[in-house]
């Protein structure tokens, strides 16, 4: 079968290692299925496995993809829940199981004709979103419905800061955050971008740093180093950091730990969510018929060229593949 797969892992130049070729179509196994693509999308996970972050030489060749859409035999289309547990017997929270990974990881990954999963780690395609748009809910949007939802707890009404205004989790945060009723800021260091977040549904848009009109009850936090003590600067006593990722790096110049102890800040990390939160998400982008942006769709053997594009950072939204 077709697949895009990582053959080798060059740190410095990560595409270097991408392949787009034939692998071996997965095996049934107990309590997994083996389902056809019809639609996968790309995150920056991809990139980071280019890289060898959280992908080992002894775990080659790995096929990449979080996201998927996948044809099963009875239900149709199915969004693919991507997070699988690895402590055996585990039940609760899968997202909190120390030895769960995200397929690519150790399981091989969507961006195939053929993706092998756990039985069961699917929900229904939303009937409004074709497969491409639905696959973007797998990974990015998932973890967006996870940090507004669960993790901020916040309530219509409320102030959002999402800082970067046009990657996936992003923009995701940005039509989420809007159907729910929260008036949503976001920050872009290019004017293009944030006038496209503003397009998106959010209420305002600032250059990063920029000092905001009032503080906000929560900051949705992806950008790290760069922007972290704005981000604790933004909020209002007792407000919330939800932090789902680092792009610009994990050590910040000042931890501005004062100040989160004075304001008596919630920090809280958040990392994809379960197949229950899922289920949840895709019932709410079909009653509020959201549409996630997808920016560019790419046949699968094309899928070269669109990592190429998001290794660029030329992307708002979400960059789709096509299988079938």
């Amino acid at each position: 079968m077709l697949a895009a797969y990582v053959e080798t892992i060059h740190a410095e130049d990560p595409l270097r290692g991408l392949v787009v070729g034939e692998r071996p179509e997965p095996e049934e196994r107990a309590g997994w299925s083996v389902l056809p693509v019809v639609a996968a999308g790309l995150n920056h996970h991809d990139l980071w496995s280019l890289r060898g972050v959280g992908l080992g030489e002894d775990a080659l060749p790995m096929i990449l993809g979080c996201d998927g859409v996948a044809e099963h035999p009875e239900l149709g289309e199915v969004v693919v829940y991507p997070v699988v547990t690895g402590t055996p017997g585990w039940s609760g929270d899968s997202t909190l199981d120390p030895r769960r990974s995200l397929l690519s990881e150790h399981h091989q990954g969507t961006l195939a004709e053929y993706v092998r999963v756990p039985e069961g780690a699917w929900v229904p395609r939303p009937e409004h979103l074709d497969a491409v748009e639905a696959a973007a809910l797998s990974t990015a949007w998932l973890t967006a419905y996870r940090m507004l939802f669960v993790r901020a707890d916040v309530r219509p009404g409320d102030t959002v800061l999402v800082q970067g205004a046009a990657g996936g989790v992003a923009t995701a945060l940005i039509q989420l955050g809007a159907a729910a009723g929260l008036t949503v800021w976001v920050t872009g260091r290019e004017a293009g971008k944030r006038g496209r977040a503003l397009q998106l549904g959010a209420d305002a848009a600032f250059e990063p740093g920029e000092r905001l009109p009032r503080r906000v009850d929560a900051v949705l936090e992806s950008v790290g180093a760069a922007t972290w003590s704005h981000s604790v600067k933004a909020l209002r006593p007792g407000g919330t950091i939800v932090i789902c990722g680092a792009t610009s790096g994990d050590a910040p110049e000042r931890a501005e730990l004062t100040t989160i102890f004075f304001k008596q800040l919630r920090v809280l990390g958040s990392t994809m969510g379960t197949l229950e939160e899922l289920a949840a998400l895709c019932r709410f982008v079909s009653q509020r018929r959201i549409r996630p942006v997808v920016e560019a769709r790419f046949p699968l053997e094309r899928a070269g060229e669109a990592l190429e594009r998001l290794y660029r950072g030329d992307v708002v939204g979400k960059l789709g593949i096509t299988v079938r």
